[in-house]
């Protein structure tokens, strides 16, 4: 075992090592990964306070052009560089990102790198990301706050000195959702995950870097009362938790909160008796990325043969089991926090004893759902065949690979489902095509034979950060005095 990495919080331009430091620790091994400075409540409030508006003077008078190369410059450095983590300290390698990052939040290689290469894709496609979210603006806007669309000359105003985000430690790819605030001129406060201080830093870094601004960048490991004063203190702000979290935050219109997906599959009347031939991208829906994702699978409805169609995904996804971290085949993630995956088992297991549900994945498998693999705790992939989207576990979401098979009438199955995240419609059909898209309870809607976890840049799947971050206006310009 070498020295713990000394984490420091990022105060605007200035690294800072407090005297009240956490430990990040490897589940698995017992091994101190990290010694994580924290950032007091009060010093959150005074640092937003007093940097907000010279951080975000110091990004608007840079053109977009020059930080969409920032950006482009970072991608490559986040996946292929030795990066700093403190002023003082070692430079950080790949190999050794990687491997902390699969330590504490239970991600094997596999996947942190996939999740690398992710976040490098959004920073090199910034251009396109912003294309997205603009829907096709002249990204000279940003420069001008002017822009001419069809003959009409339209007005944009920035409406936010600071974003905040408040992040989770389950999956690495979701540090995607904060990075275009800085080609849209915006600095960021961040508060990373107890578990995963690992991304976000070494994101930072890497911009920093390629040319950006250490004055934009604020990184605030933190108390849920230190989370609270980010949220509070930033003009716009994104959240991340469970329905608990969203509940709280409903109503909050300066916070976009990302709470469970509940993304489905739903197989057509018109392709239910094809079924076979679509096993491939609903097990990709399920099990890309270790189901960790908010866009993975955890419901698919279909009007006939539930039965044989959670025969044979609970047969598929018996392939995925447990194995060593650094395995190049291991697909599954084990949970950082070993009492999280006992509550998700317990949980399983009570809505099971309802009854008129069957995990088909166990009795196919002969194993528990919960075991260990070298100090690690892991819960097995689980398909559940239920009888209704009112069964606790027909319309639930766990942070495994989770789904479960329902049968829902085709004329039913748009008013029964509730919000989901994305919805991959596998259906020719006009008539269901035509309900889907009045749906306004789905954020991202895929249509055709593709998994929910396919990612498209140009098409935000939740929340839109252009508009959270600037506002239209109203403008006339008088050309006859």
């Amino acid at each position: 075992m070498g020295e713990p990495w000394k984490i420091p919080v990022l105060r605007f331009g200035r690294d800072y090592e407090s005297l009240e430091q956490a430990d990040v620790v490897a589940p698995a091994s017992g091994e101190v990964l990290a010694r994580v400075s924290q950032a007091s409540p009060g010093m959150v409030r005074r640092d937003l306070q007093k940097h907000a508006q010279g951080a975000a003077d110091r990004l608007r008078s840079m053109e977009a052009g020059e930080l969409l190369s920032i950006c482009e410059r970072a991608g490559a450095l986040f996946e292929e560089a030795d990066l700093p983590v403190s002023e003082a300290g070692p430079a950080q390698s790949p190999d050794e990102f990687v491997r902390c990052l699969s330590a504490t939040s239970g991600l094997p290689h596999s996947l942190c790198r996939s999740n690398m290469a992710k976040i490098r894709q959004a920073l090199e496609g910034m251009a396109g990301v912003l294309r997205g979210l603009t829907r096709g603006l002249d990204l000279g806007v940003l420069d001008s706050g002017l822009v001419e669309q069809d003959g009409v000359e339209l007005c944009y105003a920035s409406n936010a000195r600071l974003l905040g985000a408040v992040l989770p430690s389950n999956s690495p790819g979701v540090n995607s959702i904060w990075l275009p605030a800085f080609a849209l001129k915006t600095p960021v406060a961040v508060k990373p995950g107890g578990a995963e201080p690992w991304t976000p830093l070494r994101i930072m870094r890497a911009l920093e870097a390629a040319g950006l601004p250490s004055e934009a960048l604020g990184y605030y490991p933190t108390s849920h009362e230190g989370a609270s004063a980010i949220l509070e203190g930033c003009d716009r702000a994104i959240l991340f938790g469970d329905a608990k979290v969203a509940k709280a935050h409903a109503h909050s219109p300066h916070v976009e909160v990302h709470g469970p997906g509940h993304s489905k599959v739903i197989l057509g009347e018109d392709e239910v008796d094809n079924w076979e031939q679509h096993l491939d991208v609903i097990a990709a829906s399920i099990l890309d990325n270790g189901g960790r994702s908010c866009v993975n699978a955890s419901t698919l409805c279909v009007p006939r043969h539930a039965d044989a169609i959670a025969e044979a995904l609970a047969q598929r996804m018996l392939d995925v089991v447990p194995c060593a971290p650094d395995d190049p085949e291991a697909r599954l993630s084990a949970f950082a926090d070993p009492a999280v995956a006992a509550w998700c088992n317990q949980t399983l297991d009570d809505g099971l004893a309802v009854g008129q549900a069957e995990d088909v994945t166990a009795r196919l498998r002969g194993t528990p759902r919960l075991m260990e693999l070298d100090g690690a705790t892991y819960l097995q992939p689980t398909l559940v065949r239920a009888p209704g989207l009112d069964h606790p576990l027909g319309n639930t979401e766990m942070m495994f690979p989770f789904c479960s098979v329902v049968e829902v009438p085709e004329s039913e199955v748009v008013q029964a489902m509730g919000h989901s995240l994305v919805v991959t419609a596998i259906t020719r059909s006009p008539v269901l095509t035509g309900e889907l898209l009045a749906c306004s309870s789905i954020d991202r809607l895929n249509l055709g034979s593709a998994p929910t976890t396919r990612i498209d840049w140009e098409q935000p799947h939740e929340g839109n950060l252009f508009e959270a971050l600037y506002t239209r206006r109203a403008i006339h310009r008088q050309t006859d005095w």
